[in-house]
């Protein structure tokens, strides 16, 4: 499967964003950070789908960087 996660310098500044769309996924964490569900991100953002979201999520999970060495 193709990455969830994109960054190209002709969009967002090249700042990560969920493929297909233009939302950062910056903007994803915060809004979770900020005590939003995923329903409710994808409600609030409606190129944005609840597969888009946790398919990010997870791969964010599963950075290299983010493992316990």
């Amino acid at each position: 499967m193709k990455s969830w996660i994109i960054a190209d310098a002709e969009h967002l500044g090249g700042s990560p964003r969920v493929r297909g769309t233009r939302i950062s996924v910056a903007l994803i964490l915060e809004s979770l950070a900020a005590g939003m569900s995923v329903a409710d991100i994808v409600d609030a953002y409606p190129s944005l789908t609840e597969k888009s979201v946790r398919g990010a999520l997870a791969e964010l999970a599963h950075k290299k960087e983010l493992q316990p060495a």
